[in-house]
């Protein structure tokens, strides 16, 4: 397999080219990933588009919790929680440099929306429809109690609490793991090209795409026998491609997450706590900083780049002064932050949070599949669903059955582990420590690509990048070559998610960073200059 890398993008178009698929996928989402990995190992031929990078859209945005579906009880969901706590534990299971167990406080407080009752009777119907396994099931504290794990709680209101456990996450990695692993088994997958129009045959049937490749501009057909739609918050444009008047399907609601440093918010673990709206906020350390979030606004603005506000900002704050009483947290902390859209399955008069995490699919007289809705959890039976679709209509069109979903048992790229986790870490931690990475930066580095570690440790061997440290220097030469990044906010923002949790780091090695790629690309002055003026705007929100 040559290498996942955008120097081999004319050979990834002439395969989109020159080939008939059985599966076309547009979106790279999470959603969009485990289709195409899902139909791939059932024996299709598959493929995926992009308009941005991957992820880049809501699979990158979202509060990086694998949810066992606590908060699905609230609105009566009991089928959604049982799936997602099963779903939680495969991709734990396929992933697991990926999903870290977090224990998570849940402080009840004298006016908050869930009392002592509600609260112990909601934890024991979690971890039984969940399968919460024993060691991670549900503990009720006194008051007392919660104020010795997180003595900056408010001790005027807190009546009682309990402790449970959640799965921290990287979306974006998640979703890219997807992605190589559908790769690896003979898929293929391109960002930055654009679906523009559908193409039909003489029944008006869809059997492909025209599409444009945003690097270079160039455009062509895609030939396929089956096109999906999984294009999340951009499900209703992409289905008006089909030329047939359709009902707007989605309504998207705005969620914001500010981070800090842990200093100004030094939780000892997370918090998942009650907001004066009735809302419930999650304030999560990782890597030195605190995350704060989410907002959950209807929004009607731009998708690409939803805005973090300053209502945001003040809302987010205001909530953690209230439960966090002698913090003091103020505006000039926020270090960093992300705006992720959530499209959500139109329910008319309903408030954002109470309307369904459900997922649906869509089937049209052209052949158009579309999936819209769902979370991040559940992304491997949303791609069930579609891939059993297509297996109905192969087995009545071509009497053959293709089987059933497989992805259950398939081990992700970059969680392909034959021993103890913890094991393969230590052997990791000896080898950066051989070529001069502190124990530290190679663990973070191993949380992020897993098995693959050895191969991102081995670019030491070769010519370093000048004025990087070779803690960076190895991760962009590695993403370079076998992570499809195409620029600096790809590497920054979804493969190293350094502008949320690092971005003093960013700010000190942009600009070689920015060089090293230019050099790799062979880019002009004219694209550089456009790669500094980028990172730059990003920067600038904060």
């Amino acid at each position: 397999m040559i290498g996942f890398s955008n120097k081999n993008r004319g050979l990834f178009n002439s395969r989109l080219k020159n080939e008939k698929f059985d599966v076309l996928i547009i979106g790279g989402g999470i959603t969009g990933a485990g289709i195409l990995l899902d139909a791939q190992t059932r024996g299709l031929k598959a493929a995926l588009i992009e308009m941005q990078d991957f992820a880049q859209g809501t699979s990158s945005r979202s509060t990086k919790l694998i949810h066992g579906g606590l908060r699905y009880l609230k609105q009566l969901e009991f089928a959604l929680v049982a799936e997602v706590g099963k779903e939680r534990a495969i991709v734990h299971k396929n992933a697991p440099h990926l999903t870290v167990a977090e224990r998570m406080l849940l402080p009840l407080t004298e006016k908050g929306s869930i009392g002592k009752l509600g609260a112990r009777f909601g934890l024991w119907l979690y971890d039984f429809l969940a399968g919460v396994k024993k060691g991670e099931r549900r503990i009720m504290l006194s008051a007392d109690d919660v104020l010795k794990i997180e003595p900056l709680l408010d001790r005027t209101m807190t009546i009682g609490g309990a402790l449970y456990y959640e799965y921290r996450t990287d979306d974006s990695r998640l979703t890219f793991e997807i992605i190589k692993e559908g790769m690896l088994r003979g898929g293929l997958a391109i960002n930055y090209l654009k679906a523009e129009t559908m193409l039909f045959n003489a029944e008006r049937m869809i059997v492909g795409v025209k599409a444009k490749d945003l690097i270079t501009e160039e455009t062509f057909s895609i030939n396929a026998d089956y096109v999906i739609n999984a294009t999340g918050p951009w499900v209703d444009e992409t289905d008006a491609l089909d030329q047939s008047s359709k009902k707007s399907k989605i309504i998207h609601t705005k969620g914001v997450h500010i981070v800090v440093d842990h200093k100004k918010l030094p939780i000892s673990q997370s918090v998942y706590f009650d907001v004066p709206d009735g809302r419930m906020v999650f304030a999560i350390p990782r890597e030195g900083k605190t995350y704060i979030g989410t907002t959950d606004t209807f929004y009607t603005g731009d998708m690409i780049n939803p805005e973090i506000t300053f209502e945001d900002r003040q809302y987010l704050v205001n909530a953690t002064n209230q439960i966090f009483t002698n913090v003091n947290l103020e505006l000039s902390d926020i270090e960093s932050g992300w705006a992720g859209l959530r499209p959500l399955v139109r329910e008319e008069g309903k408030s954002p949070s109470a309307i369904s995490r459900k997922d649906e699919v869509f089937e049209y007289e052209s052949g158009l599949i579309t999936i819209a809705g769902g979370k991040l959890t559940g992304y491997r039976k949303m791609a069930e669903k579609v891939v059993d679709i297509i297996r109905k209509r192969i087995k009545a069109e071509r009497s053959k059955d293709i089987g059933s979903c497989q992805t259950a048992e398939i081990q992700l790229a970059g969680g392909k582990f034959s021993e103890n986790i913890e094991n393969v870490l230590a052997f990791f931690i000896k080898e950066g420590d051989k070529i001069g990475l502190s124990a530290k930066e190679t663990e973070k580095i191993f949380y992020r690509f897993g098995s693959n570690t050895g191969k991102v440790l081995n670019f030491a061997n070769g010519v370093p990048l000048s004025g990087l440290p070779l803690y960076w220097s190895i991760q962009l030469q590695y993403c370079l070559e076998e992570e499809m990044i195409a620029g600096a906010e790809d590497f920054f923002v979804r493969r190293t998610g350094a502008l949320y949790f690092d971005i003093l780091e960013v700010r000190d090695h942009k600009e070689a960073v920015i060089n090293h790629i230019a050099n790799y690309f062979q880019w002009s002055d004219i694209v550089k200059e456009k790669s500094f003026k980028l990172i730059d705007n990003l920067l600038l929100n904060f």
